[in-house]
């Protein structure tokens, strides 16, 4: 083990914390407590044992660091900059600023050195379980004997509030069954949460805790860089199977007296002191402070991290060199490009059903035709029908598996969706039934905050699911997805647009889709084409039965329902148009002149039927139309019994259209 670059380390841990109260006393807003209580923690990691180039922060064999207490992002921020990545002085001047490099919680894609946007609590654990998995997997995907070019340690930073949170505790779990050990999580225990000592809230014993998930645990002290410099580095050699837990006993808020190592340090209450903790640790009077032997300490590290990431290229070039097939499809992962118009691609489906069980067949195409394609499931694979045949699980035995077995944890699904999404190889889908996505929701919304391009597929979509009940009923999950900026809710009505919606879904790329797919059998919409139902599907809306005579009337229709304003349309008469909506989102993204096409200004008549809440519906169907919908809860009967008894029937919505 190298020497500790004591004095150069020590200094830079106390400007460090200079940074921070200087920032958040500048905008009197922010968190204080894990920046001072964690800058030797960040001293060993920036300045010694992390593999990174601040000069390349996208280097695929960086180390990744995650710091999912984002409450403390004066942590990250200052030590980016000390470490030399693309953030000045004066960003860290316009901390929590418009249009700063530097929001109060970090953001990816808005500065050099953020892998994961974390401010829910516990989400970046969540993140760094799925970062780990997809440095397993391209390590086990693309080494080879003679090259390595994966072997990247994932290092988490959480503090109480993180390991508070459920999440947590299922991503934890799923680390450790996993057998993730390049994974090392640093816990900041200091005894406080926000409100209180936490032995308000809490009493385990955190290494007992982590050790009966199957890590690897030690507490050290959080202050001492040697003890810290060892326990990391024997976490990153001991490579046995298990996750690696360092419990850091660390001050929170240490250098502010007054409220070290107790809540009042957590937020930035501590900055009214800023002039007298500055002097008290040694800085001068001088606010954001740096001195030239940090400055000079770092610059030397940078030449030697970039020298250390030139001899990576050289490996890789050599690789690339002797294995072109597995670099071709490494590189067009990592771009996200795939060859094939997935579209046309994926064969005829042929045969209506449950759109569950189609995508069940889609999903096979899709696995061929995108080579970085994999999925996982809530302990539900049998139900919703997103296993990869031939594609192998995902195991300490098997880390190239592409069928992920998340168990009964949706929530840590969704975080481990985006870290693995984070991480940009891997293209990635999650399954459970929709009315438990709301399990997950925090982590869809992030992914959509991120525009991490994360699939979520849902199925059990309704009423339909029959004896189950309303607690398996989900009438308001569809719209309660639909309001979420940034993700695309799409829940095709035949087995042709769920071919679309799957290919609609790999298409894009900064943002996550949900597909929601019906447990109940639906029929085939045969007399369009089969690319015309692929094409309404990527537009959001289309077309699905042009009126024969004058338009008088349309009809709207999604997912199972479709079925029923189709026959409808028959009984009403030839001015009857039929549109198919697919998903809302996409549609709105469409020219003005393709959204008249479909919905004529002109027509005012219009009645939509979905088997869900009907808020939503009035922005297509206007003051004038009606919503055929189902605003209440569920209940306990056959499927067909449940749909007719609420009004999802081909005579109630001709009842209604008739009545307009």
């Amino acid at each position: 083990m190298s020497e500790l670059n004591h004095t150069a380390l020590a200094q830079a841990a106390t400007e460090a914390r200079g940074l921070a109260i200087d920032a958040v006393h500048a905008c009197s807003s922010g968190h204080l407590g894990l920046p001072l209580g964690a800058a030797e923690i960040g001293a060993v990691l920036f300045g010694d044992i992390m593999k990174y180039d601040p000069s390349a922060p996208k280097w695929l064999n960086r180390d990744r660091f995650i710091l999912s207490a984002g409450h403390g992002s004066m942590f990250i921020y200052g030590w980016l900059h000390l470490a030399g990545f693309n953030l000045d002085l004066e960003q860290l001047k316009n901390f929590r600023q418009l249009h700063s490099l530097t929001p109060g919680h970090p953001e990816y894609h808005e500065t050099d050195g953020v892998e994961a946007t974390t401010g829910p609590l516990g989400q970046g654990v969540g993140n760094a379980v799925g970062y780990a998995l997809s440095a397993k997997m391209a390590g086990a995907k693309f080494n080879t004997a003679e090259h390595t070019i994966f072997d990247q340690t994932i290092y988490c930073l959480a503090g109480d509030g993180c390991l508070q949170e459920g999440v947590a505790s299922e991503a934890i779990a799923f680390a450790g069954h996993n057998g993730l050990d390049n994974l090392v999580l640093i816990y900041d225990s200091n005894d406080v949460t926000l409100d209180a000592m936490a032995d308000k809230s809490q009493s385990y014993d955190a290494c007992a805790r982590f050790e009966s998930f199957g890590w690897d645990a030690v507490q050290v002290d959080g202050h001492d860089m040697d003890a810290l410099k060892k326990a990391i580095e024997d976490a990153k050699a001991n490579k046995n199977g298990k996750p690696k837990l360092i419990e850091a006993k660390t001050e929170i808020g240490r250098g502010i007296p007054q409220v070290a190592g107790t809540a009042g340090a957590h937020g930035e209450g501590g900055a009214n002191h800023a002039e007298e903790a500055r002097k008290g640790l040694g800085l001068p009077s001088e606010t954001f402070y740096v001195s030239d032997e940090t400055k000079a300490f770092f610059a030397e590290l940078g030449e030697q991290l970039k020298d250390a990431h030139a001899e990576w290229e050289a490996t890789y070039s050599a690789w690339k060199s002797a294995n072109p097939a597995l670099a071709e499809e490494l590189e067009k992962g990592v771009a996200n490009e795939f060859g094939a118009d997935l579209l046309a691609s994926i064969p005829e489906v042929g045969a209506a059903g449950a759109t569950r069980a189609t995508g069940g067949t889609v999903i096979q195409s899709v696995a061929k035709e995108v080579p970085n394609f994999i999925t996982g499931s809530a302990d539900l694979f049998g139900s919703t029908k997103n296993y990869i045949k031939d594609g192998g699980d995902f195991s300490p035995e098997n880390f190239t598996g592409k069928n992920i077995w998340y168990g009964i944890r949706e929530h840590a699904m969704g975080a481990i969706c985006n870290g693995i999404a984070y991480d940009g190889i891997f293209r990635t889908t999650g399954a459970t039934f929709l009315v438990f996505a709301d399990y997950l929701r925090p982590s869809i919304r992030l992914a959509a905050l991120a525009e991490l391009p994360v699939g979520y597929i849902f199925t059990h979509d309704s009423v339909g699911v029959g004896e189950d009940g309303p607690t398996h009923q989900p009438v308001e999950t569809v719209s309660g997805l639909r309001v979420i900026p940034n993700l695309d809710v799409i829940r095709p009505g035949d087995e042709e647009e769920t071919a679309g919606a799957f290919a609609a879904m790999i298409e894009k790329k900064d943002g996550p889709t949900a597909l929601i797919l019906s447990r109940q059998g639906v029929a085939s919409q045969s007399t369009l084409s089969v690319a015309e139902r692929r094409e309404g599907v990527m537009r959001g809306a289309y077309v699905a039965h042009k009126e024969e005579g004058d338009l008088q009337m349309i009809l709207l229709a999604t997912g199972s329902e479709l079925d029923l304003a189709m026959t409808a349309a028959k009984e009403i008469g030839s001015g009857v148009r039929v549109v198919s909506v697919p998903c809302f989102e996409r549609f709105d993204r469409q020219s003005d002149d393709y959204k008249e096409s479909v919905l004529p200004a002109a027509c005012t008549k219009r009645a939509a039927i979905e088997a869900g809440v009907s808020g939503l519906w009035w922005k297509y169907v206007g003051t004038e139309g009606k919503v055929v919908g189902i605003d209440r809860f569920g209940i306990s009967a056959p499927g067909n019994t449940v749909m007719a008894e609420l009004g999802m029937s081909t005579e109630n919505l001709v009842s209604v259209a008739k009545s307009l």
